[in-house]
């Protein structure tokens, strides 16, 4: 009997009709958790002119947590899908240990009222733009040269982001007792971290860079087959990963200059989505990322705010959670 092949994206119409299901539905819970984020446990009564504002105050860590979800989720799995590992993450390029050793210098050498005003559209632009700079010049550097290769390029960062967190561990010992209580306030990803003023500027390049990986999912889906048969295949592999670097810089640093570092966040959210999406077609796996992103951000939120009570460690449950699934997958595939 002759076997069926198609080149659809699914094996079956069944796999295909799961998928829509399962996306619908995650995308339903994340606009419920994103409900409750905003009206529930409301101190303010429904019919009180002030239930309105404390609506719209909340609406900014519920932007925070949208953006954080977009940025990372759409990085990770583009960056895995170029470096043809599921391992690895944007983090490597060393975006969290810049921004640590932004802030750390920040208050080292101004003290902490200059750190403390060090915020709005002016910081949020001066960070974004530092570490767009140090990824720009780290892939013109390595990936345009003559030894230069995508492999050497993570190994340089690596070694990059291990002198910046040296660095500024070496400043944070010589703070004040209580300056580095500040900082490390800071240091934590949090949406309260996040200023409103700042999504003038990273909303409409989120948009963009999130329609522009959308349309470039088709030459993604070759650019993962790796170098080799991406060129057989007639497309120019270089060109491609930095184009790809280049939007998850951009990506990334608006997530880590907005909300902190969120290492391990976006490696969840990545691990999830290949679990959950029964193909490689990166037009599929974008939209369930996005779904698992916000879901897993807005519920986390959610649940230790309004169930445990426990405001200021949903950042280290979300990292905990996705340092233990890294540990998980690194010890069952049994190398990077």
């Amino acid at each position: 009997m002759k076997e069926h092949r198609s080149a659809k994206a699914f094996r079956s119409n069944k796999e295909e009709k799961q998928y829509w299901i399962l996306l619908i539905f995650l995308f339903a819970l994340g606009l419920l958790a994103s409900y409750g984020l905003l009206v529930y446990n409301n101190p303010v009564p429904v019919h009180s002119p002030s239930f309105i504002p404390v609506v719209k105050r909340r609406m900014v860590s519920l932007i925070a947590m949208i953006i954080a979800a977009v940025c990372q989720s759409l990085s990770t799995v583009t960056f895995q899908s170029i470096t043809s590992n599921r391992v690895i993450t944007p983090s490597l390029l060393g975006f969290e240990a810049l921004y640590g050793t932004i802030h750390t210098s920040t208050i080292f050498f101004f003290g902490a009222t200059t750190f403390i005003n060090f915020s709005g559209i002016g910081s949020f632009l001066f960070q974004v733009v530092l570490m767009v700079l140090m990824s720009l010049i780290l892939y013109g550097w390595l990936l345009t040269g003559k030894y230069g290769n995508l492999q050497f390029m993570l190994l340089v960062g690596i070694m990059i982001g291990s002198g910046l967190k040296s660095l500024s561990t070496f400043m944070r010992r010589l703070l004040a007792p209580s300056e580095f209580d500040i900082l490390q306030a800071r240091m934590f990803g949090s949406v309260n971290n996040a200023d409103s003023e700042s999504f003038k500027i990273a909303i409409p390049i989120v948009v963009i860079g999130t329609i522009l990986l959308l349309f470039y999912s088709k030459r993604l889906n070759v650019l993962s087959l790796g170098k080799d048969v991406c060129t057989s295949l007639g497309v120019k592999h270089q060109s491609g990963v930095i184009f790809s670097l280049v939007l998850i810089s951009v990506l990334m640093s608006i997530s880590t200059a907005l909300v902190g570092p969120l290492t391990f966040y976006g490696f969840l959210v990545a691990t999830l989505t290949y679990q959950a999406v029964a193909t490689y077609d990166h037009r599929y796996v974008f939209p369930m990322a996005l779904a698992i992103g916000f879901l897993i951000i807005t519920a986390s939120y959610f649940i230790m705010y309004h169930i445990f009570d426990a405001q200021g460690v949903v950042s280290i449950i979300i990292e905990l959670f996705g340092g233990i699934t890294f540990l998980f997958v690194l010890l069952r595939k049994g190398s990077l």
